[in-house]
């Protein structure tokens, strides 16, 4: 079904056509001078020490619980309203994730009161995920994590250039990561990318990037190394330099396009205002962020009202998604068995709305236009 007004629009246009071309005709095409580039761009733009490019940003979850040393049997507070690879990376280490519940469904992002009730002997880690872009309450989780001696892990994928009390998301923890999947606010594909400011941390990813080697073909190309040893289990988790470059191009349209997401934020939020039986997470947030999804909670509904009313804007063009079905939910993580009352009930009731930079005050009235007759006629 093609839709009058899709979820989502790619905002690419002929200059990461020629950045690929550029790219191709360099002769250079694997992990090389773009690669570099990106991650000198990519930390300066978030004010971290390091950066590294790396193939999604599943592959960053996993380096940042290897570079921590979480493993078998250690324990990670996680959130379950995200998207399955926050958790399968705990997995991954032989680890076990152990869900915290949402705020509340004004705050979508993990609760800080209920992280601590959930700390155990066996706790190594905290990872928040900044739902659609959103700060968690990255104070009070770095005052449990100093306080238990926990590593935080920042699941920043929807939030590149999201702003806490003047910090970038993804720079406050001890490891962020980021996506630049297809429908991300940059957009390559695949691809993702690791930062740190810890310096002891930043030889080891990359070593662990490309299969534990000790130079890189890049490297050996240049003529910086002749041979390579293997020193470590690694992985092939490297980026590409097209997508590297891609990226580069996706970064220069980075500031305008969150500016125009403000705007399109803010005329939703004035025009759904109107509606009573809705709930608009994070509608107090202040700090300059991503917008990467518009959420919305339905009140004193159900998973089955939530399903109608999405089907109805679907027949009248408007493309919709739900974030998240809630993890601990899926087949594989029901022998992790708790109760997340608030994380089920949003999961149930979320629809996201068409959010993009292009997105017209038109366009956003008839959404809120259509959205609103099916409210009053859905029972």
């Amino acid at each position: 079904m093609e839709y009058k007004i899709p979820l989502f629009k790619l905002n690419f246009d002929e200059s990461e056509e020629f950045a690929v071309i550029e790219t191709i005709r360099s002769k250079w095409i694997s992990t090389g001078p773009k690669c570099e580039e990106l991650e000198e761009q990519f930390a300066r733009m978030l004010n971290v020490k390091h950066a590294v490019s790396l193939s999604n940003c599943t592959d960053s979850l996993h380096l940042a619980f290897r570079i921590l040393n979480v493993s078998d049997g250690d324990e990670v507070i996680c959130p379950s309203l995200t998207f399955a690879a926050t958790v399968n990376a705990i997995r991954y280490v032989n680890a076990v994730p152990v869900f915290c519940d949402i705020k509340s469904f004004e705050n979508i992002n993990i609760n800080p009161d209920k992280i601590e009730q959930l700390i155990t002997s066996k706790t190594k880690a905290i990872i928040v995920v900044h739902f659609a872009g959103f700060p968690c309450d990255m104070d009070k989780i770095k005052e449990i994590a100093n306080k238990y001696k926990l590593k935080i892990i920042e699941d920043a994928c929807h939030g590149p250039m999201s702003e806490h009390k003047g910090k970038k998301l993804g720079s406050i923890g001890d490891i962020g990561c980021f996506s630049f999947f297809s429908n991300k606010n940059i957009s390559t594909g695949e691809g993702g990318m690791i930062v740190t400011n810890n310096s002891k941390f930043e030889p080891r990813i990359r070593l662990l990037r490309s299969h534990g080697m000790t130079s890189l073909s890049y490297q050996r190309a240049q003529g910086h190394a002749t041979s390579y040893d293997i020193i470590e289990l690694g992985y092939n988790f490297r980026m590409d330099d097209i997508r590297a470059s891609i990226a580069l191009s996706q970064l220069k349209k980075l500031q305008n396009d969150l500016e125009s997401r403000q705007k399109v934020r803010a005329y939703y939020l004035k025009q759904l205002s109107k509606l009573e039986n809705i709930i608009i997470p994070f509608s107090d947030n202040k700090e300059f962020v991503s917008n990467y999804i518009f959420p919305i909670v339905l009140k004193n509904s159900t998973s089955f009202k939530r399903d109608t009313i999405r089907n109805k804007l679907h027949e009248a063009g408007i493309q919709t998604s739900v974030h998240y079905p809630a993890v601990h939910r899926f087949s594989i993580y029901k022998t992790f068995k708790i109760g997340l009352p608030v994380t089920e009930y949003v999961s149930d009731n979320e629809i996201t709305l068409p959010m993009y930079g292009s997105l017209s005050t038109d366009e956003i009235d008839y959404i809120c236009s259509v959205l609103n007759s099916i409210l009053e006629n859905v029972q």
